[in-house]
C-alpha cells in the first residue's frame, strides 16, 4: 500500500502550473458521447477519476486513445447503454452518462452514483429534469432504467443551483427536439467550460455562467478539439499549502477570478496576495489571523476548499468558524487534524477551530479526496513527519501531488507499507 511521507517545517517557495480541471474534464467526457465525430481533449489531468471515466466510456463502445496531443475520442459505434457498476461506485459523475446515452441511443441502465462519502448527494434534480424532457426512469435494484423514444425540450427549474445537475441536463438537452430552459442554474466555471465545449461541436447553448441557460436542440454535433481549463481547486490547494508553510507560492496558467472568494479570505487572514491576468501569488510571513468562512455555490467560497482551508486555519491566532452549507458530512478531516494537534470541534454543520502555534506530524488517513488535500496542507506546516494513508483518495483529483510539492521545496516521498488488512488476515 502506497503512502505519502511528509516531513514538515520547510518553507514552500516557487511557481507551479496546475493540470486541467478534474470536474470540467469529467463533464466533457460525458458530453463527448453526443457526437459520432472525432474529439480531441487537451490538457486532461492524469488523475484516477478521469482514468476511470475513460475506461467506462470504452466499456460502452467509445474509442479512446491517449496521444502526446491529448485524448482522442470517437463515440460513433456506441454498442451499449448499460454502464458497468464497478466504475459508478468509484465516481459520482458516471451517473451523468445517463442523459447523453438517452439522447444518443434512447435507452440505458445506469447505477446510482458513488464517489466521496461527504453527505447526502441525491440525484432527484437530475431525474426530475430528465423526466421534463420526456424520459421515463425507473429505479430498480440500485440502477436507473431509462428510455426515451425522443427527448423533447422543456422548462426546468432546479431547487438548488447544482453544478452536476446543470451540466447533466445541458448535455441531455443538446440533441432534444425544440428549446430547453434551465432556471436557477449553477454558474461554476466548469459549467461554462462544458457549454463552450458543446458549442464548439455545434450545440446552441446560451446563458452559461448565469442563472438561466437556454439550449436550442440540434440534430447532430460535429467534431473538434478543446483544452480543459486549469483546475481552480488544485490551484487553491497549492496556494493554501504555501501559506500554511509560511512560504511564497505562485500558481500560473489559471484564472484568478475563479478564486476571488479564497483570495478575499486569505487577505483577511493576513496573507499577501498579488494577481495578474493568469497567475496568483500568495505569501504568508506570519501566523494567519482567524477568519470565518461560509461555503456557498460559486462565486461563494468553494465547498471543495473548505477542508484545506481548515488545515490552514488550524495554526491561526484566534478562533475561526467554518460553516459548511453544501454537504452536511464533509468533516472527514476533523478527526485526522486532531491527531496532528489541531483544536477543532464540530457542531452540526459548523466547524470551530482555535488555532494552535504548531501542528505535529502523525499517521493520518485521507477519508475522501479533499480531506486528503487538507491533511497534506497541514503536514507541510507541521513539525515532524506525517504519514498519509489512503493515498488513492488524493489521486482521484490531484495530479502528481508529490512531484509538484517537491518542486516547491517540500520534503515529500511515496513509500510502500504493508496493508493493514493483509496484516490482519495473516
Amino acid at each position: 500500500m502506497e503512502v505519502l511521507r511528509i516531513r514538515g517545517g520547510l518553507r514552500l517557495e516557487g511557481e507551479v502550473q496546475v493540470a486541467g480541471s478534474k470536474n470540467a474534464a469529467l463533464a466533457l467526457l460525458a458530453g463527448s458521447i453526443l457526437t459520432e465525430e472525432d474529439i480531441l481533449l487537451r490538457n486532461l489531468p492524469d488523475v484516477r477519476d478521469v482514468r476511470i471515466k475513460v475506461d467506462l466510456l470504452r466499456e460502452i463502445g467509445v474509442k479512446a486513445d491517449w496521444t502526446d496531443d491529448g485524448l482522442w475520442l470517437n463515440a460513433k459505434h456506441l454498442r451499449s447503454g448499460i454502464v458497468p457498476p464497478e466504475g459508478c461506485r468509484s465516481i459520482r459523475t458516471a451517473f451523468y452518462l445517463l442523459g447523453p446515452l438517452l439522447a444518443r441511443v434512447g435507452e440505458c441502465v445506469v447505477p446510482l452514483p458513488g464517489g466521496c462519502n461527504i453527505g447526502a448527494r441525491p440525484v432527484n434534480f437530475h431525474v426530475r429534469g430528465l423526466k421534463t424532457l420526456g424520459a421515463s426512469l425507473v429505479l430498480r435494484e440500485g440502477c436507473y432504467h431509462a428510455n426515451a423514444e425522443k427527448l423533447i425540450g422543456g422548462d426546468i427549474y432546479l431547487d438548488f443551483p447544482s453544478a452536476g445537475a446543470t451540466q447533466h441536463l445541458m448535455t441531455a438537452a443538446v440533441l432534444a427536439e425544440g428549446a430547453t430552459s434551465i432556471h436557477n442554474c449553477a454558474i461554476e466555471p466548469e459549467v461554462v467550460a462544458l457549454a463552450d465545449f458543446l458549442n464548439r461541436l455545434g450545440a446552441r447553448i446560451d446563458g452559461a455562467g448565469t442563472s438561466t441557460v437556454t439550449i436550442e436542440g440540434v440534430k447532430r454535433l460535429g467534431g473538434g478539439e478543446f483544452p480543459v481549463p486549469a483546475d481552480r481547486l488544485q490551484a487553491g490547494t497549492y496556494l493554501l499549502a504555501g501559506a500554511a508553510s509560511r512560504g511564497d507560492v505562485t500558481v500560473r496558467a489559471m484564472v484568478p477570478e475563479h478564486l476571488h472568494s479564497l483570495i478575499a479570505k486569505l487577505r483577511e487572514a493576513g496573507a499577501q496576495v498579488t494577481e495578474g491576468h493568469d497567475w496568483l501569488r500568495v505569501s504568508q510571513p506570519n501566523r494567519p489571523k482567524a477568519v470565518d468562512v461560509r461555503t456557498m455555490p460559486h462565486p461563494g467560497f468553494p465547498t471543495d476548499l473548505q477542508q484545506p482551508m481548515c488545515a490552514y486555519l488550524a495554526t491561526a491566532t484566534g478562533t475561526s468558524l467554518i460553516s459548511e452549507t453544501i454537504y452536511e458530512a464533509r468533516i472527514g478531516h476533523v478527526a485526522e487534524l486532531r491527531r496532528m494537534g489541531a483544536d477543532i470541534r464540530v457542531d452540526g454543520r459548523n466547524i470551530s477551530i482555535t488555532g494552535v502555534e504548531r501542528l505535529t506530524g502523525a499517521k493520518v488517513t485521507a477519508t475522501d479526496l479533499r480531506a486528503g488535500a487538507s491533511l497534506i496542507v497541514a503536514a507541510l506546516g507541521a513539525e515532524g513527519e506525517t504519514e498519509l494513508h489512503n493515498l488513492q483518495n488524493v489521486e482521484r483529483g490531484y495530479e502528481h501531488v508529490d512531484t509538484i510539492l517537491g518542486s516547491l521545496g517540500a520534503d515529500i516521498e511515496r513509500a510502500t507499507v504493508p496493508d493493514p488488512m493483509d496484516v490482519v488476515a495473516k
